[in-house]
């Protein structure tokens, strides 16, 4: 896509009808989440400039789905309460109203032993050495930091780590939750997961999504699904939607173009004049290959260059809190010029 390049965009109902009048379902997150994510974390690592970062997080993803084979039992709300949930328009297992158990930190410090067995860089060491001592009413101060998306109290270092047991914890819950939903008789119960009033964040968890992703399997083909920073959770949202505002006037797309002109079209930044923020939406029908989070993270160079547009980056990421990679603007690709809107 070139600067004279005009693309009329498809408006949210042309796509919806396009896309068939069912809803698609959630996508609740499967048993393979971080195992996925760790393999395209190694692939993305290779020949980039945060390699380091990236294998750290590669290794990350990778005991969490260790620990996530082994069982674990969890107290899941009751009936009554997802019941009061759903009424309400709310996600049941909300990070910010669910009763924190505190077993989640049990999943933290086995998560840091296995990280201090990995082949870790000095400094990541040193930092999974300081977790292993912290306290509960320190872990517990960084995790509510962390789930109200990064308070003040947040301590960067330590945040990457901390947001994934976490993660690893919120995964459990929906699944553990949804698999006492299949055992029960389903004739006088509701699904505990379903779309909620506020469909800018995740229905099972109520965070903020890390990315979007647009995909090309079966019945969800050409659909977009917010992916969440939490527990993994993807659902459906119409595409050329903003992800804050829910506008659909004045979106536009921004990419990374290198020094060769080749565009990354695999990552893209929708951007809202209406409100100023954006989010990352990744294709699958550019790479089939793609992962929210891992793409995400990998694409940190989007995020700085249109910063600096003014734009503020809707999407959440755990491990994106750890403190800016040295990626130097003069060697970084550039944007790829927004297209005009034509007709949208």
């Amino acid at each position: 896509m070139t600067a004279s390049s005009t693309i009329r965009l498809m408006t949210p109902e042309e796509i919806a009808v396009g896309a068939g009048a069912r809803a698609a379902p959630l996508r609740l997150p499967e048993p393979g989440l971080f195992a996925e994510r760790a393999l395209r974390l190694r692939h993305l690592a290779e020949g980039h400039a945060m390699r380091d970062y990236l294998l750290f997080a590669a290794e990350l993803a990778q005991r969490q789905h260790e620990q996530l084979k082994q069982p674990r039992t969890l107290v899941l709300p009751n009936e009554l309460a997802v019941g009061e949930a759903a009424a309400g328009g709310l996600a049941p297992l909300d990070a910010l109203r669910h009763a924190r158990d505190p077993v989640w930190r049990e999943e933290l410090r086995e998560l840091v032993q296995a990280m201090a067995q990995a082949p870790l860089p000095e400094p990541a060491r040193l930092l999974v050495q300081s977790l292993a001592t912290a306290d509960d009413d320190f872990l517990e101060q960084q995790a509510q930091a962390l789930l109200a998306g990064g308070a003040p109290a947040l301590d960067p270092a330590t945040a990457p780590l901390i947001g994934a047991a976490l993660q690893l914890h919120w995964v459990r819950l929906v699944q553990q939750l949804q698999a006492r939903y299949e055992r029960s008789d389903k004739t006088e119960s509701l699904p505990p997961f379903s779309y909620i009033d506020d469909p800018t964040v995740c229905p099972c968890c109520g965070s903020r999504p890390v990315a979007s992703m647009t995909r090309i399997s079966g019945e969800t083909s050409g659909q977009r699904f917010l992916a969440c920073s939490l527990c993994g959770t993807q659902w459906h949202y119409v595409r050329i939607k903003c992800t804050h505002c829910q506008g659909t006037k004045g979106i536009s797309f921004q990419q990374l173009v290198d020094e060769d002109g080749k565009k990354a079209e695999a990552v893209q930044a929708e951007c809202c004049e209406t409100c100023g923020h954006y989010l990352k939406q990744v294709h699958m029908e550019k790479d089939l290959q793609v992962e929210p989070l891992a793409d995400d993270l990998a694409t940190l160079t989007l995020d700085l260059l249109v910063g600096e547009l003014g734009l503020v980056r809707q999407g959440f990421n755990p491990l994106l809190i750890l403190g800016e990679p040295d990626v130097g603007h003069d060697s970084a690709p550039a944007l790829d010029p927004p297209p005009d809107p034509g007709g949208h």
